[in-house]
């Protein structure tokens, strides 16, 4: 039985060079690997040794279909199929086809958007065929976008018609203008060829080309861009990341998607392992995702170890590919600070051999030379290195986060509904002309702007009458806050049935701030049950700690309004905040697992509690990192439970006095 034949998918520059050696357009070319033609095909070390063993392989699109059957060695040719799909496909014409339907034309090779200048001088020249060289790494746009510029040129002289060719670059100049003088001859036969006269100075584009190019090139601010983060485990990038599109959001303008964490693991990376070859497939298949999001001019956050440049490259190619732009991250953190700061005991496990292939210790990382910007994070604030990316973003023409985000239009601190507070201002009536859109309850999509006294300075008129941007600075005696400070502070705790973990929070919380304090504890479920009893074995857990009102309590699922409610929202683990924020972005500000919540406010200030405690550690907090998680004892065990209990107990006795401002005196 003879070997079966391989299938092989070649690069977009291959794919062109097949069409044009079926065609016939590279003609006397006929196959790949002549001697001294750049037209060559590159096949895998595998797909190779398989190919010279059947004698040939078979080249498939992207979609896997068969175009044609290749000899190896040899290169010969047998087509077997042509592509029949694609945008102006019908414009794709053979060497034979164009001669036919376009003899007694002038042919023009076109390789960008002509300007008015060049429509006037094409004049000249009678009938003419629009040559548009859309082969990979050819034209100034896209491929497309050409092909629609040409088009749109076209409609502005007297006989003009348009054929695509996909003649690809092969980043070798006088190769290139070689094939190209070879093809350009092969399509017009006995018809004269002429180039485009070059632009003047002042010449332009006729208004619509120009819209087209405008959209094909938009302008570097309104470019999708995809934001990668790369370095070691440990480095700070993730926490980097997270604080880059924290600043992102608050400006708005722009739609934003994390590629990190959980919702990455369970939806690109399941099945994966963490083999070399599985973790290089993951960041592929990340920076396809986020390729196709710069493509339609989102932006993409993306923060994994990525150690090697190969991969890296890869990802890069893909985003070019799709008309986005890349920004590099370097986080540079030394290996020795890494392994400092390594809670999980990840490198320690490595270093034992107890992890094979651990980046940093036994698998290399290659770092960057082509980063856009690198940040070391030892012995600084996240805000400080922060600043550093937000600095090289601005340089690019990409983004610009260093103006303060009210002064580039976002909605002043004004809320629908509830009592006046210190940090808020009372919403005016509609025609009063004061936006009120998209805050937070916690007022934290904004940086805080308030004076001694709670009164909102840079938001109030100061006298005379008030403008669409200003509200009434109302008499002394009748200032806003004095009922928003008297209202209880509400948290809401969220794990995942709410059965197990969160009633625990609840209870306990409620226990370990007394009957008089002014704070409401509540809980929910991502996944919630309705009206279910706390588990059995959790709910002995609270006995020994002196809450007794464990029958009282009833189960319910999470919903918008009571995130919305909720002053703070703290959850069991990092995957319940990301479960909250991929729906609920806007709420990033209130959102904290509770280990992360506990780690930010022990730096805080002592003095600070109640909605000032909540505000500053939506300012200041750290990472929600996995490492900080309580972990779901559910049908685990007495043992379990009691891990979890007394996981619980501790972080909760650094919440609640602090919340409370009772921080020495906690029962």
């Amino acid at each position: 039985m003879p070997p079966a034949v391989p299938q092989h998918c070649p690069t977009p520059r291959e794919l062109d060079d097949l069409e044009l050696l079926v065609s016939g357009a590279l003609h006397p070319t006929q196959r790949y690997d002549e001697p001294g033609s750049p037209v060559t095909l590159a096949l895998p070390p595998a797909i190779d040794a398989a190919a010279r063993e059947a004698g040939q392989v078979e080249l498939v699109d992207p979609e896997g279909l068969p175009l044609a059957r290749v000899a190896v060695p040899g290169g010969e040719i047998e087509p077997l199929s042509h592509a029949q799909f694609g945008p102006f496909r019908h414009l794709y014409l053979s060497p034979a086809t164009a001669r036919a339907e376009l003899a007694g034309r002038t042919f023009v090779p076109v390789t960008d958007a002509l300007t008015s200048g060049q429509v006037e001088a094409l004049r000249a020249h009678g009938p003419v065929a629009l040559v548009a060289l859309v082969g990979t790494g050819t034209p100034e746009l896209s491929s497309v976008a050409l092909v629609r510029a040409t088009l749109r040129a076209a409609e502005l002289l007297d006989d003009a018609a348009v054929l695509a060719v996909p003649l690809a670059s092969h980043d070798d100049p006088e190769a290139d203008h070689e094939l190209g003088v070879r093809v350009l001859a092969t399509y017009a036969g006995p018809d004269p060829v002429v180039g485009l006269v070059e632009p003047g100075e002042d010449d332009d584009l006729p208004a619509g080309v120009a819209e087209i190019v405008e959209e094909d090139q938009p302008a570097p601010d309104r470019r999708g861009l995809v934001l990668f983060f790369t370095g070691l485990s440990g480095s700070g990038k993730s926490t980097l990341a997270r604080a880059l599109m924290d600043r992102l959001l608050e400006q708005g303008g722009r739609t934003l998607t994390s590629l990190d964490g959980d919702v990455v693991r369970r939806n690109l990376s399941a099945g994966l392992t963490f083999s070399k070859e599985d973790r290089e497939t993951n960041i592929r298949r990340i920076g396809w995702v986020a390729a196709e999001i710069s493509r339609h001019g989102g932006v993409a956050v993306c923060s994994p170890i990525a150690p090697y440049d190969e991969t890296r490259q890869q990802v890069r190619a893909m985003v070019d590919d799709a008309g986005g732009a890349f920004f590099l991250v370097h986080v540079a953190t030394p290996l020795e600070e890494c392994e400092r700061r390594d809670r999980k005991g990840l490198y320690a496990k490595a270093r034992r051999g107890e992890i094979p292939e651990f980046t940093g210790i036994s698998s290399p990382y290659e770092e960057p030379a082509d980063a856009d910007v690198v940040v070391d994070t030892t012995g600084r604030t996240i805000e400080d290195a922060l600043d550093d990316v937000i600095a090289a973003l601005r340089t690019t023409g990409f983004l610009d986060l260093t103006t303060p985000v009210l002064t580039q239009g976002a909605p002043p601190l004004v809320e629908h509904g509830g009592p006046p507070g210190p940090d808020r201002v009372e919403t005016p009536a509609p025609d009063d002309g004061v936006r009120a859109e998209g805050v937070s309850r916690l007022g934290a999509s904004a940086p805080r702007t308030s004076t001694s006294g709670g009164e909102a300075a840079p938001l109030v008129g100061q006298g005379g009458t008030p403008g669409p941007d200003r509200v009434e600075t109302p008499a002394p005696d009748s200032r806003p806050g004095a009922e928003e400070a008297d209202a209880p502070l509400n948290v809401l705790f969220v794990c995942t049935a709410n059965i197990c973990r969160s009633p625990f929070m609840e209870l306990l919380a409620r226990h370990l701030a007394g009957p008089d304090a002014n704070v409401v504890f509540s809980g929910a479920g991502t996944h919630g049950f309705q009206a279910h009893a706390m588990d059995d074995v959790m709910a002995a857990t609270l006995a020994p700690r002196g809450v007794t009102d464990v029958a009282s309590f009833a189960s319910r699922p999470l919903d918008r309004d009571l995130l919305e409610q909720a002053d703070v929202v703290l959850t069991a683990e990092a995957a319940h905040r990301t479960f909250i924020l991929d729906d609920h972005p806007q709420l990033f500000r209130k959102v904290f697992t509770l280990g992360q919540f506990a780690e930010t406010v022990q730096a805080l200030d002592p003095d600070l509690s109640g909605r000032e405690l909540v505000t500053e550690a939506a300012r200041r907090r750290g990472a929600a990192d996995a490492g900080l998680d309580v972990r779901d004892p559910y049908r685990q065990g007495a043992e379990a439970a009691e891990t979890a209990a007394a996981g619980i107990e501790r972080l909760l006795r650094v919440v609640v006095p602090a919340l409370l401002g009772a921080r020495e005196t906690a029962r």
